[in-house]
C-alpha cells in the first residue's frame, strides 16, 4: 500500500518545525489521526492544527502532540502515565514508543471512544481508567514518564510524586493572564528541575469526574 500523502505532508511539516527525532515522527507517522477525528472533519485530520471533538474537547495539534513526546524523552523501556485521555490520540502515539502507557480521562464517552480506538489498532499495551486525573493513577505508580494534556493551574506536584528519579514529566500550566507555559520536569535524587519549552493553549485540568458525561 502506498503512503497517504497527507501523512508525508504532515511529517515533512512537523520536521521543519523543528521535531527531529526520527522515533517520534515515525510514531506519527503510523498513527492515523483521522480514525481520532469526528467524521465531519476528517478532511482536516492531517492539517497541522487543533480539532474539536466529542464533550467539549480537542484533539491536539500534531505540532504539539509531537513536541511533547519528543521532550518526554520516551523508550520501549519507558512506563508512561497520561492525564486526559481525549480522542486517544496522544496514548496510541506514546504506545508506539513506550512499554505501556497509562492514560487516565474523566469524561466515560471519550475514553469509552479511546478504548475503541485502540482494539481497532490493536495497540495492546495502553490502560485506560476513568477518574480524577488530578490524582494520577498512584496503584500504579511510580512512573518513568508523565504527560498531562490539560492545563494545570501550578506545578502538578501531586502527579510529579508519582514520577520516579530520572523521570520526566511534560505539562502545560497555567501562567495566568491568558499564558500557559509547557514544563518539563526532571525529578533528582534531591529535588525536581523545571525548564519552559514554549506557550500553548489546552484545556483546563479540572477537578473531578463529570458525571453526565
Amino acid at each position: 500500500m502506498l503512503p497517504d500523502p497527507r501523512v508525508i505532508q504532515l511529517v515533512m511539516t512537523l520536521r521543519g518545525a523543528g521535531i527531529s527525532d526520527s522515533r517520534v515522527l515515525s510514531a506519527i507517522e503510523r498513527t492515523p489521526r483521522d480514525r481520532f477525528v469526528p467524521s465531519g472533519f476528517s478532511d482536516h485530520a492531517y492539517d497541522n492544527r487543533a480539532l474539536p471533538i466529542d464533550c467539549g474537547q480537542t484533539i491536539s495539534q500534531p505540532y504539539v502532540v509531537a513536541a511533547m513526546t519528543q521532550a518526554l524523552k520516551v523508550d520501549d523501556r519507558c512506563k508512561v502515565l497520561e492525564i486526559g485521555t481525549g480522542s486517544g490520540y496522544q496514548a496510541a502515539v506514546l504506545a508506539r514508543l513506550a512499554r505501556r502507557v497509562y492514560s487516565v480521562e474523566r469524561y466515560r464517552t471519550l475514553s469509552k471512544q479511546a478504548e475503541a480506538r485502540f482494539s481497532e489498532l490493536k495497540l495492546t499495551n495502553i490502560v485506560t481508567k476513568i477518574s480524577d486525573g488530578n490524582d494520577g493513577w498512584p496503584e500504579q505508580a511510580p512512573f518513568d514518564r508523565i504527560i498531562v494534556t490539560a492545563a494545570a493551574p501550578g506545578r502538578p506536584d501531586a502527579l510529579l510524586d508519582q514520577l520516579k528519579v530520572g523521570g520526566y514529566a511534560v505539562a502545560p500550566v497555567d501562567k495566568g493572564e491568558g499564558v500557559q507555559s509547557l514544563m518539563r520536569y526532571e525529578r533528582t535524587p534531591m529535588s525536581i528541575s523545571e525548564e519552559a519549552l514554549f506557550d500553548v493553549r489546552f484545556v483546563p485540568l479540572i477537578k473531578g469526574v463529570a458525571r453526565a458525561l
